[in-house]
Protein backbone atom coordinates (compact mmCIF):
# COMPACT_ATOMS: atom_id res chain seq x y z
CA UNK A 1 0.00 0.00 0.00
CA UNK A 2 1.74 3.35 -1.26
CA UNK A 3 1.23 6.38 1.21
CA UNK A 4 1.53 10.21 1.06
CA UNK A 5 4.98 10.88 1.40
CA UNK A 6 6.82 13.36 3.51
CA UNK A 7 10.46 14.24 4.46
CA UNK A 8 11.80 15.07 7.98
CA UNK A 9 12.70 18.43 6.46
CA UNK A 10 9.42 19.06 5.68
CA UNK A 11 8.82 18.45 9.54
CA UNK A 12 11.21 20.63 10.42
CA UNK A 13 10.92 23.39 8.50
CA UNK A 14 6.66 23.59 9.68
CA UNK A 15 7.95 23.44 13.01
CA UNK A 16 6.73 20.06 14.26
CA UNK A 17 9.39 19.59 16.53
CA UNK A 18 8.87 23.06 18.39
CA UNK A 19 6.94 21.71 21.71
CA UNK A 20 5.40 23.96 24.86
CA UNK A 21 7.34 25.59 27.70
CA UNK A 22 8.94 23.04 29.87
CA UNK A 23 6.60 24.00 32.58
CA UNK A 24 3.54 23.09 30.85
CA UNK A 25 4.65 19.65 29.82
CA UNK A 26 2.83 16.28 30.26
CA UNK A 27 4.98 13.54 31.75
CA UNK A 28 2.80 10.89 29.57
CA UNK A 29 4.78 12.51 26.28
CA UNK A 30 8.59 12.25 27.77
CA UNK A 31 8.78 9.18 25.74
CA UNK A 32 8.21 11.73 22.70
CA UNK A 33 10.85 14.20 23.57
CA UNK A 34 14.18 15.03 22.50
CA UNK A 35 15.41 17.75 25.42
CA UNK A 36 14.68 20.93 25.34
CA UNK A 37 16.18 24.59 24.06
CA UNK A 38 15.75 27.99 25.79
CA UNK A 39 13.47 26.11 27.79
CA UNK A 40 11.31 24.69 25.43
CA UNK A 41 10.81 21.07 24.99
CA UNK A 42 12.31 19.73 21.29
CA UNK A 43 9.72 16.68 19.96
CA UNK A 44 11.77 13.45 18.92
CA UNK A 45 11.39 13.59 15.42
CA UNK A 46 12.59 9.72 15.01
CA UNK A 47 9.62 8.78 17.16
CA UNK A 48 7.02 11.08 14.99
CA UNK A 49 7.87 9.55 11.25
CA UNK A 50 7.15 5.78 12.31
CA UNK A 51 4.25 7.05 14.54
CA UNK A 52 3.04 9.51 11.95
CA UNK A 53 2.86 7.02 8.63
CA UNK A 54 1.25 4.39 10.93
CA UNK A 55 -1.92 6.69 11.67
CA UNK A 56 -1.75 7.11 7.29
CA UNK A 57 -1.86 3.33 7.56
CA UNK A 58 -4.70 3.09 9.42
CA UNK A 59 -6.45 6.29 7.79
CA UNK A 60 -5.53 4.72 4.51
CA UNK A 61 -7.07 1.51 5.69
CA UNK A 62 -10.40 2.59 7.13
CA UNK A 63 -11.35 4.53 4.20
CA UNK A 64 -10.34 1.96 1.91
CA UNK A 65 -13.62 -0.06 3.74
CA UNK A 66 -15.60 3.11 3.35
CA UNK A 67 -15.21 4.52 6.40
CA UNK A 68 -16.28 7.84 7.38
CA UNK A 69 -13.87 10.00 9.41
CA UNK A 70 -14.46 13.25 11.50
CA UNK A 71 -12.27 15.76 11.53
CA UNK A 72 -11.86 17.79 14.46
CA UNK A 73 -9.95 21.30 15.91
CA UNK A 74 -12.07 24.09 17.12
CA UNK A 75 -9.30 25.89 18.03
CA UNK A 76 -8.24 29.41 16.03
CA UNK A 77 -5.52 27.88 14.37
CA UNK A 78 -6.80 24.71 13.10
CA UNK A 79 -10.32 25.93 12.27
CA UNK A 80 -10.29 26.82 8.87
CA UNK A 81 -7.38 24.24 8.08
CA UNK A 82 -9.70 21.60 9.53
CA UNK A 83 -12.77 22.22 7.14
CA UNK A 84 -11.00 22.98 4.09
CA UNK A 85 -9.17 19.44 4.70
CA UNK A 86 -12.24 17.38 5.79
CA UNK A 87 -14.05 19.41 2.57
CA UNK A 88 -10.89 18.36 0.14
CA UNK A 89 -11.96 14.73 1.12
CA UNK A 90 -15.05 14.55 1.09
CA UNK A 91 -15.55 14.57 5.15
CA UNK A 92 -17.00 15.52 7.86
CA UNK A 93 -16.04 18.35 10.46
CA UNK A 94 -16.30 20.07 13.34
CA UNK A 95 -14.46 23.61 14.13
CA UNK A 96 -16.08 25.75 15.53
CA UNK A 97 -17.25 24.39 19.30
CA UNK A 98 -17.85 20.72 20.03
CA UNK A 99 -21.24 20.47 22.14
CA UNK A 100 -21.33 17.61 24.63
CA UNK A 101 -23.07 14.27 23.33
CA UNK A 102 -22.51 14.91 19.84
CA UNK A 103 -21.68 11.42 19.30
CA UNK A 104 -23.28 9.61 22.49
CA UNK A 105 -25.98 11.39 21.93
CA UNK A 106 -26.53 11.10 18.25
CA UNK A 107 -30.36 11.01 18.23
CA UNK A 108 -30.62 14.40 19.60
CA UNK A 109 -27.87 15.74 17.15
CA UNK A 110 -29.82 14.21 14.46
CA UNK A 111 -32.86 16.17 15.28
CA UNK A 112 -30.98 19.39 14.97
CA UNK A 113 -29.34 18.74 11.82
CA UNK A 114 -33.07 17.91 10.63
CA UNK A 115 -34.20 21.23 11.59
CA UNK A 116 -31.00 23.01 10.42
CA UNK A 117 -31.85 21.39 6.83
CA UNK A 118 -35.50 22.31 7.30
CA UNK A 119 -34.33 26.08 7.79
CA UNK A 120 -31.91 26.14 4.58
CA UNK A 121 -34.75 24.20 2.71
CA UNK A 122 -36.85 27.61 3.90
CA UNK A 123 -34.79 29.96 2.64
CA UNK A 124 -33.85 28.77 -0.75
CA UNK A 125 -37.24 27.88 -1.54
CA UNK A 126 -38.01 31.65 -0.75
CA UNK A 127 -40.97 30.32 1.61
CA UNK A 128 -39.49 32.94 3.86
CA UNK A 129 -40.17 35.68 1.98
CA UNK A 130 -43.87 36.40 3.12
CA UNK A 131 -42.68 36.64 6.59
CA UNK A 132 -42.11 40.25 8.51
CA UNK A 133 -38.34 41.20 8.00
CA UNK A 134 -38.17 40.50 12.08
CA UNK A 135 -39.27 36.84 11.32
CA UNK A 136 -37.03 36.41 8.46
CA UNK A 137 -34.00 37.94 10.46
CA UNK A 138 -34.70 35.62 13.42
CA UNK A 139 -34.56 32.59 11.43
CA UNK A 140 -31.70 33.45 9.06
CA UNK A 141 -29.86 33.58 12.67
CA UNK A 142 -30.91 30.28 13.75
CA UNK A 143 -29.86 28.79 10.39
CA UNK A 144 -26.01 30.64 11.16
CA UNK A 145 -26.18 29.24 14.66
CA UNK A 146 -26.85 25.61 13.77
CA UNK A 147 -24.76 25.94 10.49
CA UNK A 148 -21.87 26.91 12.52
CA UNK A 149 -22.03 24.35 14.84
CA UNK A 150 -23.48 21.07 12.70
CA UNK A 151 -22.73 22.24 9.44
CA UNK A 152 -19.96 20.26 8.53
CA UNK A 153 -21.52 17.43 9.80
CA UNK A 154 -25.00 17.67 8.78
CA UNK A 155 -24.29 14.98 5.40
CA UNK A 156 -22.47 12.36 8.18
CA UNK A 157 -25.71 10.20 8.76
CA UNK A 158 -24.36 8.91 11.85
CA UNK A 159 -21.43 8.24 14.14
CA UNK A 160 -18.11 8.18 11.91
CA UNK A 161 -15.49 5.10 11.56
CA UNK A 162 -12.50 7.33 12.69
CA UNK A 163 -11.60 10.54 13.99
CA UNK A 164 -8.56 12.89 13.43
CA UNK A 165 -8.14 15.27 16.47
CA UNK A 166 -5.67 18.59 16.73
CA UNK A 167 -4.81 19.24 20.07
CA UNK A 168 -6.02 16.60 22.25
CA UNK A 169 -6.61 19.08 25.52
CA UNK A 170 -9.11 21.19 23.96
CA UNK A 171 -11.06 18.15 22.55
CA UNK A 172 -11.07 15.78 25.52
CA UNK A 173 -14.55 15.38 25.66
CA UNK A 174 -14.78 14.69 21.64
CA UNK A 175 -11.97 11.68 22.90
CA UNK A 176 -14.04 10.64 25.07
CA UNK A 177 -17.33 10.04 23.44
CA UNK A 178 -15.38 8.89 20.81
CA UNK A 179 -13.63 5.96 23.58
CA UNK A 180 -17.28 5.05 24.77
CA UNK A 181 -18.68 4.31 21.40
CA UNK A 182 -14.92 2.35 20.42
CA UNK A 183 -14.00 4.70 17.72
CA UNK A 184 -10.45 4.66 16.82
CA UNK A 185 -8.73 8.42 17.35
CA UNK A 186 -5.80 9.25 15.60
CA UNK A 187 -4.66 12.84 17.11
CA UNK A 188 -1.53 15.06 17.17
CA UNK A 189 0.09 14.86 20.67
CA UNK A 190 1.86 18.25 21.67
CA UNK A 191 4.60 18.10 24.68
CA UNK A 192 1.71 19.07 27.19
CA UNK A 193 -0.81 16.40 25.73
CA UNK A 194 -2.79 13.67 27.34
CA UNK A 195 -2.41 10.97 25.05
CA UNK A 196 -4.26 8.53 26.62
CA UNK A 197 -7.85 7.22 24.73
CA UNK A 198 -5.83 7.80 21.69
CA UNK A 199 -5.51 4.95 19.56
CA UNK A 200 -3.01 6.52 17.09
CA UNK A 201 -0.97 9.59 18.64
CA UNK A 202 1.14 11.64 16.28
CA UNK A 203 3.70 13.63 18.37
CA UNK A 204 4.40 17.12 17.36
CA UNK A 205 3.47 20.59 17.61
CA UNK A 206 -0.59 20.79 17.39
CA UNK A 207 -0.33 24.91 17.41
CA UNK A 208 1.71 25.90 14.49
CA UNK A 209 -0.43 26.81 11.47
CA UNK A 210 1.94 24.96 8.81
CA UNK A 211 2.49 22.13 11.17
CA UNK A 212 -1.22 21.61 10.99
CA UNK A 213 -1.44 22.54 7.78
CA UNK A 214 1.11 19.89 6.83
CA UNK A 215 -1.05 17.11 8.90
CA UNK A 216 -4.29 17.94 7.51
CA UNK A 217 -2.62 17.39 4.15
CA UNK A 218 -1.30 14.18 4.89
CA UNK A 219 -4.23 12.68 6.65
CA UNK A 220 -6.83 14.02 3.00
CA UNK A 221 -3.90 12.53 1.20
CA UNK A 222 -4.32 9.43 2.96
CA UNK A 223 -8.09 9.38 2.91
CA UNK A 224 -8.26 9.80 -0.98
CA UNK A 225 -5.48 7.21 -1.31
CA UNK A 226 -8.45 4.85 0.49
CA UNK A 227 -11.17 5.77 -1.51
CA UNK A 228 -9.47 5.13 -4.71
CA UNK A 229 -8.62 1.71 -3.85
CA UNK A 230 -12.14 1.15 -2.47
CA UNK A 231 -13.80 1.66 -6.20
CA UNK A 232 -10.40 0.25 -7.55
CA UNK A 233 -12.05 -3.25 -5.56
CA UNK A 234 -15.64 -2.26 -6.95
CA UNK A 235 -14.31 -2.84 -10.11
CA UNK A 236 -14.43 1.09 -11.31
CA UNK A 237 -11.84 2.10 -13.29
CA UNK A 238 -11.01 5.77 -11.39
CA UNK A 239 -8.94 6.97 -14.53
CA UNK A 240 -8.32 10.34 -14.00
CA UNK A 241 -10.81 9.84 -11.10
CA UNK A 242 -12.00 13.25 -8.95
CA UNK A 243 -10.47 11.67 -5.90
CA UNK A 244 -7.37 10.61 -7.05
CA UNK A 245 -4.58 12.67 -5.02
CA UNK A 246 -3.15 14.96 -7.36
CA UNK A 247 0.77 15.09 -7.60
CA UNK A 248 2.20 17.92 -5.46
CA UNK A 249 -0.90 17.76 -2.92
CA UNK A 250 0.95 17.45 0.16
CA UNK A 251 3.88 20.03 -0.84
CA UNK A 252 5.43 20.65 2.59
CA UNK A 253 6.65 24.58 3.01
CA UNK A 254 8.60 26.68 0.87
CA UNK A 255 12.01 26.67 2.83
CA UNK A 256 12.48 30.14 1.29
CA UNK A 257 9.76 31.21 3.74
CA UNK A 258 10.66 29.79 6.65
CA UNK A 259 12.63 31.47 9.40
CA UNK A 260 16.18 30.65 11.02
CA UNK A 261 14.46 29.33 13.89
CA UNK A 262 12.59 26.36 12.06
CA UNK A 263 15.02 25.53 9.79
CA UNK A 264 16.69 22.06 9.87
CA UNK A 265 19.65 23.94 10.35
CA UNK A 266 18.72 25.64 14.05
CA UNK A 267 17.82 22.17 15.16
CA UNK A 268 19.97 18.83 13.85
CA UNK A 269 23.03 20.14 13.91
CA UNK A 270 23.33 22.37 17.14
CA UNK A 271 23.72 19.75 19.94
CA UNK A 272 25.37 22.29 22.31
CA UNK A 273 22.15 24.26 22.72
CA UNK A 274 19.76 21.57 22.61
CA UNK A 275 19.99 19.27 26.47
CA UNK A 276 19.02 15.56 25.79
CA UNK A 277 15.89 14.13 27.55
CA UNK A 278 17.23 11.76 30.14
CA UNK A 279 14.15 10.30 30.50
Amino acid sequence: MSYPTFTMRQLLEAGVHFGHHTRRWNPKMAPYIFGKRNNIHIVNLEKTVPMLYEALDAIQSIAKNGGKFLFVGTKRSASDLIAQAATNCGQYYVNHRWLGGMLTNWETVSNSIKKLKSLEERIETGEVNSLTKKERLQIERQKEKLDLNLGGIKNMNGIPDAMFIIDTNKESIAILEANNLNIPVIAICDTNSNPSGVDYPIPGNDDALRAISLYCDLVAASILKGLESNLEQSGIDVGESEIIVEEGFVQGVDSDNISEDVSAESIASDDNDVEKSNK
